[in-house]
């Protein structure tokens, strides 16, 4: 009988390209996809661990997959489930304390290996892997050769970045997807003409902050002492490439930093007909003070002066935001401001988070 499976998804665009992958790779291995849990042999749990509330979503998972996984056996099914992405990365012991009956613990540079795994867990039992940045090859970084089973087959994800320099101190991010480290332009290029011969029209570059693309290869060309240390690719060199391949109708992107943001790059989206009308621009706070508390990295005037900007040069733009409330030492007046800022900035959408503390950051500690 074929053994089936399902990938459920917790958290960002970045564990939903993940997913994609993870199910191509089971399918590749023979594998169909269940229609739900009560019809499949493997669970996977891509887990994010942005907020509390990610935590809470595993373990409830975790809870009612044990007598999932029982039942199996009473049925003579060997059902296994696997606990993938950032959470793994960041609990892996704590997951194992709290569910020892997971097959597989897997982190976020370890998506090439789900199968090997898979297979290793039904043969020598439960695994835990994650693997280190300095022993990560190119499958771990920048997955594009593995196969994908895409939700939409228009649309596809292209990863650009992986990793953040930034330090935020509210934010987990950096120790689990690691330091920030640009994919190569013409790789990136390539990988879109591919998919736009297989018919896909639209594409969304993904990367932790996409528009300090290409920083980090500019750091290593003048280690290396060998080429001139001012070359170096630019998002916006990028947006106009990708923008400009044949079948190519829409080209999005997320998430970019304000501290970062170009007026190039604002020149390139307006310039290249394919790229959306769209801009995800991270606000956070519109106080000063917490901004600074933050490690954003501006102010609210030069955030509200970057919009007024991109607003002038691209035509019908459509800015959605993100901000976080009751971040510690925030005050009555802080929060305030945030909503002058907000009321300011006319956003037509805003996805609004209560401060979440994530251990290990230095926020938890305010």
């Amino acid at each position: 009988m074929t053994r089936k499976y399902v990938v459920r998804t917790f958290g960002c665009q970045m564990n939903a390209h993940d997913s994609e992958r993870i199910a191509g790779l089971l399918e590749t291995d023979g594998l169909e996809r269940a229609e739900d849990e009560a019809d499949a042999d493997v669970v996977v749990l891509n887990t994010c661990c942005i907020r509390e509330n990610a935590d809470d979503k595993l373990y409830g998972s975790l809870g009612w997959l044990k007598p999932w996984k029982d039942e199996g056996k009473a049925l003579g099914r060997d059902r296994q489930i696997v606990v993938a992405g950032c959470l793994a990365q960041k609990d892996k012991d704590r997951v194992r304390e709290r569910a020892p009956y997971v097959d597989v613990v897997m982190g976020t540079h370890n998506v090439h290996r789900a199968v090997d795994l898979l297979d290793h867990a039904r043969t020598h039992g439960a695994i835990t892997e994650i693997l280190d940045e300095a022993v990560i090859d190119d499958h771990a970084l920048f997955p594009s050769a593995l196969p994908v089973r895409r939700e939409k087959s228009y649309n596809a994800w292209v990863t650009i970045q992986i990793g953040c320099d930034n330090t935020c101190t509210y934010c987990i991010v950096p120790s689990v997807r690691g330091e920030e480290i640009s994919r190569p332009f013409d790789e990136i290029v390539e990988e879109v003409r591919d998919l736009a011969s297989q018919g896909v029209t639209e594409i969304s570059l993904l990367g932790q902050n996409v528009n300090s693309y290409g920083r980090d290869i500019a750091l290593q060309r003048r280690r290396s002492g060998d080429v001139d240390v001012r070359v170096r690719p630019q998002f916006a060199e990028l947006l106009r490439a990708v923008g400009q391949v044949d079948g190519i109708r829409r080209v999005r992107f997320t998430s970019p930093h304000p501290k970062d943001m170009t007026t190039d790059c604002l020149v390139a989206m307006a310039e290249t007909s394919s790229v959306c009308e769209h801009l995800h621009y991270p606000l956070q706070s519109g106080s000063d003070r917490v901004l600074s508390l933050m490690h954003r990295g501006y102010t609210a005037a030069k955030y509200l002066e970057r919009l007024r900007e991109a607003r002038a040069t691209i035509p019908d733009l459509a800015v959605t935001t993100d901000l976080i409330v009751a971040f510690p030492g925030e005050t009555e007046a802080d929060f305030r401001e945030s909503l002058e800022v907000a009321a300011e900035a006319q956003f037509d959408s805003a996805y609004l988070f209560i401060f979440s503390p994530r251990e290990g950051t230095a926020a938890a500690g305010m």
